[in-house]
């Protein structure tokens, strides 16, 4: 079992370019199953996003490769 403490203190890599695209800050859940559909990173320069607001970075749950003890793997186009 994975708590949400946990998961939003891992980094999200993304495997194709071996960027850093920040922590996980939110979750979209299925209500009825219970499983999660999406993680949602904020975008880029979110400390100031009253400059320049990107938007954030949602990740369906298919495009996660894989969980370890400190980061996430992903494989997205950005």
């Amino acid at each position: 079992m994975l708590l949400y403490s946990e998961l939003k203190c891992k980094d999200v890599i993304n495997i194709r370019d071996c960027k850093r695209l920040g922590r996980v800050e939110d979750l979209e859940i299925d209500e009825c199953s219970g499983c999660i559909c999406k993680i949602i990173v904020p975008g880029c320069n979110r400390l100031f996003s009253f400059l320049h607001a990107e938007p954030n970075i949602v990740i369906p749950y298919k495009d996660i490769k894989q969980i370890g003890p400190d980061i996430i793997l992903v494989d997205i186009h950005c």
